[in-house]
């Protein structure tokens, strides 16, 4: 997200755009990733429980994540256009739970949403907090084909750290107490 932790509310969402497979790039993708005969060999995937070719579930994971990627970059450009310094993104510390609903075939255009569920201060990263979010992919006859919820660091802008953060982070920056402190 490009807004600060403490702006960031449960239940804001963010349109992550829309991506529209063809069997052409599926068959590409899965001959590299995922190399089952019902992601590559159209004639073969006939005669799979799919009855046609599928892209492959990882496919769809990573499409959306290139999508909210893109997306949160082009709201900090526009942001930094505007004058407005934007909230600074961190990693992601993991997924908690993903799943594969519906098969995404050739010529599904699928549209992507992160909502935010949750969220709170970190405990192990003084001035950050963790995002917890909901990103739902959705066909173009409504069917939801992918969820995951996951975790995400976001900066707090207003973080004053107390005196033992103060120091611990003055201790990081010397070579010889950052090694003792490390042990």
């Amino acid at each position: 997200m490009t807004t600060w932790y403490e702006d960031i509310n449960d239940g804001d969402s963010m349109e992550l755009g829309q991506y529209c497979f063809t069997q052409e790039e599926i068959i590409k993708y899965n001959k590299e990733y995922d190399n089952q005969y019902f992601h590559t060999d159209p004639e073969l995937a006939k005669y799979s429980h799919f009855g046609g070719i599928i892209a492959s579930g990882w496919h769809t994971a990573c499409v959306g994540h290139r999508l909210m990627v893109d997306e949160i970059k082009k709201r900090e450009e526009a942001m930094v256009a505007e004058g407005i310094v934007p909230g600074v993104s961190g990693p992601s510390p993991g997924i908690k739970k993903m799943t594969f609903l519906q098969a995404v075939r050739p010529n599904d255009c699928i549209s992507y949403k992160l909502t935010v569920v949750s969220k709170r201060p970190s405990a192990s990263l003084p001035g950050w907090g963790l995002l917890f979010s909901t990103i739902v992919a959705t066909n173009q006859k409504g069917e939801k084909v992918f969820q995951s919820d996951v975790a995400s660091f976001s900066k707090m802008r207003d973080f004053k750290p107390n005196m033992k953060q103060r120091l611990g982070m003055w201790a990081m920056k010397i070579p010889l107490l950052k090694n003792l402190i490390k042990r």
